[in-house]
């Protein structure tokens, strides 16, 4: 799949956008998304707590540790987004002739070395998302995240250097 499409957005954020067609409808989309079942399989350490603006999901970081994300943003079968530490995650999600257009936009305020983490493992979050949704399974994600980081890398260095086509 193609990479995320990254460029500075207002107030000196930038914005990472990445798409995905799938075949499939999507309120099957959706619940990979909410439903904490589905959530499990392609993200285990995040779960809904309170499916509503206001209330949250939660990511666990191990060790007792956990994170709470804040719903920002709901609207059922179309848009969700979340607090995702100091940045934002948003999915969008719209019905096409072949199944689903699944959008996913992080908003974040600093470029680090977490940022590219964050970018390959979405990246990563989505092929697997899609794989389950096919039936199929991703053999290696650690493999997969790694190929991901590397490709980011490069991408960042070029946004930032301003030699992204």
């Amino acid at each position: 799949m193609a990479l995320a499409d990254i460029r500075a957005v207002d107030n000196g954020e930038w914005e990472a956008r990445f798409e995905r067609s799938l075949g499939h409808a999507v309120a099957s989309v959706w619940s990979m998304l909410t439903d904490n079942g589905q959530l499990a399989r392609w993200f285990p350490e995040l779960s809904v707590e309170d499916l509503r603006v206001g209330g949250a999901f939660k990511f666990d970081m191990g060790g007792g540790n956990e994170e709470k994300m804040e719903i920002l943003e709901l609207k059922p079968l179309a848009l969700l987004a979340y607090t995702w530490a100091e940045d934002q995650v948003r999915f969008e999600l719209g019905e096409t002739s072949e199944g689903c257009r699944l959008g996913l936009v992080e908003r974040f305020t600093r470029i680090t070395d977490h940022t590219l983490r964050d970018l390959a493992g979405w990246h990563v979050c989505l092929d697997v998302i899609a794989a389950l949704l096919d039936g199929r399974e991703i053999e290696s994600r650690k493999a997969a995240w790694e190929e991901q980081y590397e490709q980011y890398k490069q991408l960042i260095e070029r946004v930032r250097t301003g030699a992204n086509d």
